[in-house]
C-alpha cells in the first residue's frame, strides 16, 4: 500500500490538472488543494469533536458505505446509535425528531460549478453578500470561508436534531438555542476552541496556517472542504471515458443515453456532465416525516425553495441532485421517498399520479419510538397542493426504454470516486469514536 503522502500528492496534483474542453459536455474545473489541508480536514470530517455531545461525526450521515449518505430516508442525528439503517436510538438520550430532509450525495461538491447547496438552495454563491456568500445567517455571516462549500460543511454542526443537541445538554445545544451562533463565545467559536485544544489539531493547524495563527471555525469549514473536495471527485466513471474517446459503452447503455439527453426529457433537469442544471423544480415528491419548520410552529409541510426566497412560485420546488453514482445513493427524493432508483425512475413518468399511489412502505425508515412518519400523506389537502406545484410533464417509456435509462445511468458509477482517496482513518486525534 502506497504511504499515505503519496496517495495525498497523487489526489491533490490530480487537481490542477487543465480542463479538456467538451462542445457540450465541459469537464469540471477543480481548484488544487494542499495535501496538509485535506487530510487535516480528514481527520475533523470523521471526528465527532465538532458535534456538542461528541457523538455525531460528519461521516455519520455522509459515509462511504452508503455513497456519501446514510442509506436511509429520513435520519436520526444525534441521539443516535450506528450508521446506516442500523442506526438505532440512544435510549439514554433519545433524538425529538428524525432529520427532515435525507441526507444528499458529496460526489464533485468541490468543483466550480457547483454553486448551490442543500436541497433548498438556501446557501450559494452571491457577490453582494458578506464573503460572497447567502446564507440562512444573513447579517450574521461570518468571513473567512473560501468556498460556498466550505460554508455548507459547517452548518449542520448548527442544527439540534443533526450534530448541536437538545436544548440544554452540552454548551454548544444551548448556544445554539440563545441564538449565539457565529460571535464570540458562541457555538461556532466554541466548537473551534475545542479543537484548538487538542494537542494534535493545534500542530496540523499549525502546519496550514502558520505556527500559532488562530484557529477559528471558517479555518476548520475549509480544510474539511478541501478534504471533500479531494475524497469524492468523481469524474472517471465509464460515461467520462466514453466523452474522453477513451471507452465505449454497451448498446443499452448507449440506447440509455439517447433517452436521456434526447425523447425522455431527463436533461431538461439533469444537464451536462454532472447530470444537473443547479435549479429547482417542482415534481410533485412525497413529502412524510416532520417536515421543515421552525421550532415555534406546527406544521409539517417542506415547501422546498419556498422558505428561502419567500416566492409562491417556488413552493415544492427542490434542487436538481447530481446524478454522479446514483446507484449508490438511495433512498432518492428531498425525503428520501424512494429506496430504488428504477422507483425514483418511475416517479419521473407520471409524478402526480405516483404522488397520489405513494405508500411509506417505500422509504427506509429507522425505527423511532414515538414518531409519527406519515404526518403529510394523511392531508389530502396538502397532496393536492404538492400535486398542483408540479412542473414536470408526463411522458409515456416503455419498460425496455426505463431499463435502458437505468443501464446508463449505471456508467456513471465511479469506483475511486465511491472508493475515496484516503478511506476511513483508524482514530483521530480527539480519541473519540470513529463512525465505522
Amino acid at each position: 500500500m502506497k504511504p499515505l503522502s503519496s496517495l495525498l500528492a497523487a489526489a491533490c496534483a490530480a487537481l490542477a490538472l487543465p480542463a479538456t474542453a467538451q462542445p457540450d459536455f465541459p469537464e469540471g474545473v477543480f481548484t488544487p488543494r494542499d495535501p496538509a489541508a485535506v487530510e487535516l480536514g480528514w481527520l475533523l470530517f470523521y471526528d465527532p469533536i465538532l458535534s456538542g455531545n461528541g457523538e455525531v461525526a460528519c461521516a455519520t450521515c455522509h459515509h462511504p458505505k452508503f455513497g456519501t449518505g446514510d442509506g436511509v430516508s429520513l435520519a436520526i442525528g444525534d441521539g443516535g446509535i450506528g450508521l446506516g439503517p442500523a442506526r438505532k436510538v440512544d435510549p439514554r438520550n433519545p433524538p425529538e425528531q428524525r432529520i427532515p430532509r435525507n441526507a444528499p450525495a458529496l460526489f464533485n461538491l468541490g468543483a466550480e460549478q457547483f454553486k448551490v447547496m442543500f436541497h433548498d438552495g438556501r446557501l450559494e454563491a452571491d457577490p453582494d453578500k458578506p464573503g460572497g456568500i447567502r446564507t440562512p445567517l444573513g447579517a450574521e455571516m461570518v468571513r473567512g470561508f473560501k468556498s460556498v462549500l466550505s460554508a455548507q460543511a459547517m452548518f449542520p454542526v448548527l442544527s439540534a436534531d443533526e450534530m448541536a443537541g437538545h436544548y440544554s445538554e452540552n454548551p454548544i445545544a444551548q448556544a445554539v438555542r440563545l441564538g449565539q451562533l457565529t460571535h464570540e463565545g458562541g457555538a461556532w467559536s466554541q466548537i473551534a476552541d475545542r479543537v484548538a485544544a487538542v494537542p494534535e489539531y493545534r500542530a496540523r493547524f499549525d502546519a496550514v496556517l502558520g505556527k500559532g495563527a488562530p484557529i477559528g471555525f471558517t479555518d476548520i469549514a475549509n480544510v474539511v472542504a478541501d478534504f471533500i473536495a479531494v475524497e469524492w471527485r468523481s469524474d472517471s466513471a465509464p460515461f467520462d471515458a466514453y466523452l474522453r474517446g477513451e471507452a465505449t459503452l454497451s448498446e443499452e447503455a448507449v440506447a440509455g443515453m439517447e433517452l436521456f439527453y434526447g425523447e425522455a426529457g431527463c436533461a431538461e433537469c439533469h444537464a451536462g456532465r454532472f447530470q444537473t442544471d443547479h435549479g429547482f423544480h417542482a415534481i410533485a415528491m412525497p413529502q412524510f416525516g416532520p417536515g421543515k419548520a421552525a421550532r415555534f410552529e406546527d406544521h409539517h409541510r417542506d415547501v422546498g425553495r419556498m422558505r428561502v426566497t419567500g416566492r409562491e412560485e417556488d413552493a415544492y420546488r427542490f434542487r436538481t441532485p447530481s446524478l454522479r453514482n446514483v446507484t449508490k445513493t438511495a433512498p432518492y427524493g428531498h425525503t428520501g421517498a424512494y429506496a430504488t432508483l428504477e422507483g425514483v425512475v418511475r416517479h419521473h413518468l407520471d409524478p402526480v399520479g405516483a404522488l397520489r399511489a405513494y405508500d411509506l412502505s417505500q422509504a427506509v425508515l429507522p425505527d423511532l419510538p414515538g414518531a409519527v412518519d406519515d404526518w403529510v400523506l394523511t392531508r389530502p389537502e396538502e397532496i393536492d397542493a404538492i400535486a398542483q406545484a408540479n412542473d414536470l410533464a408526463p411522458r409515456s417509456l416503455s419498460d425496455a426504454q426505463v431499463e435502458q435509462i437505468l443501464a446508463f445511468l449505471a456508467t456513471l458509477e465511479d469506483p475511486q470516486g465511491l472508493e475515496g482517496r484516503l478511506g476511513v482513518p483508524e482514530a483521530v486525534p480527539s480519541g473519540l469514536p470513529v463512525p465505522r
